[in-house]
């Protein structure tokens, strides 16, 4: 009997490995929903599922393959990354064709034609229309994309300043806020934010023109050529039109970009203005142009974390002796702030300071991080400081009392010198992670 129900088992697993060897596998991308439509979001009707071209494209060609689409979510910036790992076999979401990408990964064919646009402020529109009108005023990007390269190399050449964000939403509310003069970004995103966010112009003038293209590992130049054969018979059976259009993103561009890819033209990366990848370039060259950057971004760091440091110090000690010399209500009020910022994240702190109060307060980048940092720490650093007071013997206080120091000279003169060595240890380890989590203020487009 055992031996017939062991037969039995093998034979129902060997039928269910055989169904799902006939099963066609998923096509696993990677993309960003948070990046938004028309590439990917989460779809209004069904917030499990993902919606917008790059999703349609994904499914076009897992069709094609015979195999079923599966999304993967990674954040926009990490998708080269997660290809390269596989996590995923391709990547679309709106992802550039860039020199670097060229060199380092397996890319598909150009399947869409886009343009770097400016967008300025209504009231400067006549005044502000090319990156050479921009010298010495702020011009936002979405970090790690064309727009952002040549930004760089426009530092260089008009003396504008390329201030990167990890978003596309608030450059143009930064713009419209006065703190930047302009914002380079994708016409695609450009029209997208101006239906939402009125109140800026976006010259028709294309600064570059690029390509999205799907990103695959450079050891599944296989599958991308075959990915290549689906994008081509889409053009030619005007599949990607349709999508194009149901998105609302269609326009004259694309026929001429269809027509070069199945002509078999080159087609560059980038036309329109000089972008050097950094993997284009030798170690040398790299290294001479991106070395006095860090510098300056290592001594930024270095003065933002020692500035915070030492008005979270200060501001701590302030709270510790608060709550331990003060009246009810201040003790209560010190207690809540302590539990408030220690229960919440830094990063929420931060993002409250710089764009939550911006109609009410708007503080510069800078100044924003060192408050976010300093405040966030002063929480921290006056548990230390009310810790080590508490540990200071009875006794020695009762003594100074018996001598007839008040309590204001029993604390600087008795209990505070002792406690600061008991607090030294753990003053240096809150600088330690201080100087890690200064990082975050890349948020805040501290660079």
């Amino acid at each position: 009997m055992l031996r017939t129900l062991v037969a039995a088992a093998l034979l129902a697993g060997t039928v269910q490995v055989g169904l799902a060897a006939q099963s066609p596998a998923a096509l696993r991308w990677a993309g960003d929903a948070e990046g938004g439509a028309p590439y990917v979001e989460a779809d209004p009707s069904d917030p499990s599922k993902v919606a917008g071209f790059d999703v349609e494209i994904a499914e076009l060609i897992a069709k094609d393959l015979g195999r079923t689409a599966q999304f993967v979510e990674v954040a926009f910036a990490s998708i080269d990354q997660s290809i390269a790992r596989g996590d995923a076999e391709i990547g679309l979401s709106g992802i550039e064709d860039t020199p670097t990408r060229r060199v380092t990964y397996a890319v598909t064919h150009p399947y869409y034609q886009f343009n770097e646009v400016l967008s300025v402020r209504a009231a400067d529109a006549q005044q502000l229309r090319t990156l050479a009108d921009l010298r010495g005023r702020r011009v936002g990007t979405l970090g790690g994309t064309i727009a952002y390269e040549i930004l760089l190399v426009a530092e260089r050449q008009h003396g504008l300043t390329a201030v990167s964000y990890e978003d596309d939403v608030h450059p143009y509310s930064d713009l419209l806020l006065g703190r930047l003069d302009a914002v380079l970004l994708d016409h695609v995103l450009a029209e997208r934010r101006s239906r939402t966010t009125p109140g800026f112009v976006t010259h028709p003038e294309p600064v570059a023109v690029s390509h999205y293209v799907g990103v695959l590992a450079p050891a599944n130049a296989e599958l991308r050529d075959r990915i290549n054969a689906i994008l081509e018979r889409a053009m030619r059976d005007g599949r990607l039109e349709t999508i194009f259009r149901k998105w609302h993103v269609w326009n004259d561009d694309q026929p001429r970009l269809f027509a070069r890819v199945l002509e078999g033209a080159a087609i560059p990366p980038v036309t329109g203005y000089a972008v050097e990848g950094l993997a284009t370039l030798s170690r040398w060259e790299a290294t001479r142009r991106y070395l006095p950057a860090l510098i300056r971004a290592a001594l930024l760091t270095l003065v933002l974390s020692c500035g915070a440091m030492l008005l979270a110090a200060a501001l701590g000690m302030g709270i510790a002796t608060g709550r331990l010399y003060g009246d009810p209500l201040t003790k209560r009020i010190l207690g809540g702030y302590v539990e408030l910022i220690r229960g919440t994240p830094l990063l929420l702190q931060l993002f409250v300071l710089y764009y939550g109060i911006a109609e009410a307060v708007r503080l510069p980048a800078f100044l924003a991080s060192l408050l976010g940092l300093a405040l966030n720490y002063a929480a921290y650093e006056s548990e230390i400081y009310r810790g080590a007071l508490l540990a200071v013997p009875v006794g020695q206080l009762e003594a100074s009392r018996t001598l007839g120091f008040t309590e204001f000279q029993t604390l600087r003169l008795v209990r505070a010198p002792q406690a600061f060595r008991l607090a030294l240890a753990p003053m240096t380890n809150d600088f330690v992670a201080l100087l890690k989590d200064s990082s975050l203020v890349s948020v805040l487009t501290v660079a």
